[in-house]
């Protein structure tokens, strides 16, 4: 349900944010398959990942293919008039390349949590989503904002003739704004309510609450302004060093403050994810009867 430039970023994003907010359970699921001697069950086949391929099956590849169906111009950011400007290979990859990415998203980050490097997988999401929101908000041309807040190709042709408030009530009252909101309470709603649950089951756990620093409400709060609020944050920076400096000077700026802001032993990102009590380190429940190998 998002522009087709973005959507496997979003994909991406989704997969890797889902493994983080599971980490100690899958976590835990590494150590049962391990514990059972002979290795039985994969790395990657377990619950969790199959809910991430079903929610990116059942519900980001149909919301997706029916708003390019709705509205060809505006799911792809302008470049098709209509569907006769959209090659129908480019559909198949489209709907099969959004369970990839997820797919590799999740494993992507998986992997790193049962490194013991819960911190990373964490960045695999600000990554991810770093990408998407600085197609919609710069994308190719410095024009991603105006594309997404024009319903067809002739609204984006006629945008500099009217002020931005206009253009995006124009917008709000569209269509296009109406199925976004339909499918986005059924998508959205069921990422977050899937990510919290997750967060929340791994806290549950026996020991699993004892790294939160803060009041589950505030842990959640902390935790989706980490996932969402920084990247947009930092793709509106990003956008507006490229506009003032240029692409080069402006993103080499932008990758030295990142790396100020992300990896810093100090770093005020690293001392709030701390604070919520997702796993940044190999972790055992109290009570866990698997035996540590030698």
């Amino acid at each position: 349900m998002i522009q087709i430039q973005a959507a496997l970023f979003w994909a991406y994003a989704i997969g890797a944010t889902f493994a983080v907010a599971a980490g100690r359970q899958l976590q835990i699921w590494e150590r049962l398959s391990v514990g059972e001697g002979p290795r039985t069950r994969s790395r990657v086949a377990n619950p969790y990942l199959t809910l991430t391929l079903l929610f990116a099956t059942v519900l980001l590849v149909p919301t997706g293919l029916f708003l390019l169906w709705q509205n060809p111009s505006w799911a792809t950011m302008q470049v098709a008039d209509a569907h006769g400007g959209i090659w129908a290979g480019f559909v198949l990859f489209y709907a099969g390349g959004v369970p990839v990415a997820t797919l590799l998203g999740f494993t992507a980050a998986q992997a790193l949590v049962l490194m013991g490097a819960g911190y990373w997988a964490y960045l695999q999401t600000v990554g991810g989503y770093f990408l998407v929101f600085g197609t919609l908000i710069h994308g190719w041309d410095g024009s991603g904002y105006a594309r997404f807040f024009s319903t067809g190709a002739r609204d984006f042709a006629d945008w500099p003739k009217d002020s931005v408030v206009n253009n995006v009530l124009d917008f709000l009252t569209s269509g296009t704004f109406l199925a976004l909101l339909l499918l986005g309470a059924a998508v959205i709603g069921t990422m977050l309510v899937t990510e919290i649950s997750w967060l929340m089951e791994g806290w549950d756990l026996p020991g699993g609450d004892e790294d939160r620093k803060v009041p589950r409400i505030l842990a959640i709060a902390i935790a989706a302004a980490g996932v969402y609020g920084l990247p947009f944050v930092g793709a509106l920076v990003a956008s507006g060093l490229v506009r003032l400096l240029g692409a080069v000077f402006g993103l080499l700026l932008f990758a030295v403050l990142a790396g100020v802001v992300l990896l810093h032993r100090r770093s005020p990102v690293r001392w709030l994810y701390g604070l919520v009590g997702i796993p940044e380190r190999h972790w055992r429940a109290s009570g866990d009867a698997v035996a540590e190998r030698a």
